[in-house]
């Protein structure tokens, strides 16, 4: 079961490896090992697995470090060169952080973490809430990485979750599992712009995930089964597309490329890959089965690569309310090239 667990996770993973950030990936040395940080909430373990031959290296097993048996390991961030990487645990209220060698070297406090976003300009590592918690404050965690201090940013709105650190735009992103709103403002910055998200039914937007170019953001809605695509070339992020992909989407990826973005479809077992521009089609892709333990969360890091900077914005003028444009095409029966079943296209054109 286990196995299982991991392998399905690494399907998805290896599609889209550049979890954390939405800069270009670093270049890897050769020789050097690339590795995969797998979260599984419910074992409250962290897998570390060799990228190049899927093996299982270790696994850490934070109980053993004398966290509780329901401490909900849940997400997961490394760094840029691999030298640390850090793991928010739901129920103990932390945010451990971890060296390359799986020695734990740091931990920070905040009440139930979920999400993070980790800024490979600077030192932050930026804390949304946990889905599990019902009424948190309405604030995200900024923890300085070296001392893992930890700052909180007032975000207005209940139940923050979805999170996503643009190192291109040198922005972040917050959105609220409670109502149909996102905020967010420069890096380093503490006053954040609100964006109320049209729609009669609250979307309940569950994570974030930026396009390797810096140029596209897209997120899941659970209520209402859709993706939403954010345009990041203006000021402010806009919505441009509401894609319909069904069965609660969850946590998508881009891959690394660029050319798909992978949707999990928590309530269906599926997992829907839609296809940005030019092309203006969404592939429902051939389905895994999920279990109810699977693993939750996954980052890679490439040892030994370099930082790149990116040139700090002037200060966002505030959003109002974006437009949005367009319909959805029509479904339409199609081949998966490279299983030869028949799935189908669903319609959702990037603007």
């Amino acid at each position: 079961m286990r196995s299982r667990r991991l392998r399905a996770a690494l399907l998805l993973v290896l599609t889209g490896a550049a979890a954390c950030g939405a800069g270009p990936v670093p270049a890897t040395p050769a020789g050097a090992q690339e590795l995969l940080y797998v979260a599984s909430q419910e074992d409250v373990t962290v897998a570390v697995i060799d990228m190049s031959t899927r093996q299982l290296v270790e696994t850490v097993d934070l109980k053993e470090l004398g966290f509780s048996p329901t401490a909900k390991a849940h997400h997961v961030a490394v760094e840029p060169d691999g030298s640390f990487w850090y793991v928010s645990l739901i129920a103990d209220g932390k945010v451990l952080k971890f060296d390359r060698e799986n020695r734990l070297v740091g931990q920070a406090d905040f009440e139930t973490p979920g999400m993070l976003g980790l800024d490979p300009t600077s030192d932050r590592l930026y804390v949304g809430r946990s889905m599990a918690a019902v009424n948190p404050p309405q604030r995200i965690g900024v923890i300085d990485r070296r001392s893992m201090s930890i700052e909180e940013i007032d975000v207005f709105f209940p139940r923050p979750h979805a999170l996503a650190v643009d190192a291109r735009g040198s922005r972040f992103f917050a959105a609220s599992l409670g109502q149909n709103s996102m905020a967010w403002a420069p890096i380093g910055d503490e006053d954040v712009d609100l964006l109320q998200l049209e729609g009669a039914m609250n979307h309940v937007l569950v994570q974030f995930a930026i396009s390797p170019d810096g140029r596209w953001m897209v997120g899941g809605g659970q209520m209402t089964g859709s993706l939403l695509v954010f345009d990041l070339s203006a000021d402010g992020p806009t919505v441009v597309r509401s894609i319909d992909v069904g069965g609660q989407p969850w946590h998508p990826s881009w891959s690394v490329d660029g050319r798909t973005v992978w949707v999990p479809n928590q309530a269906a077992n599926t997992v829907t890959a839609t296809i940005p521009p030019p092309a203006p089609s969404a592939v429902r892709a051939p389905s895994w089965r999920s279990t109810r333990r699977a693993t939750r969360s996954w980052a890679s890091s490439k040892s030994g690569a370099t930082r790149q900077g990116w040139r700090r914005p002037q200060r966002r003028p505030r959003v109002e309310r974006p437009e949005r444009s367009g319909a959805e095409g029509q479904r339409t029966a199609c081949r998966h090239a490279s299983s030869r079943r028949v799935c189908r296209l669903r319609g959702g054109v990037f603007g």
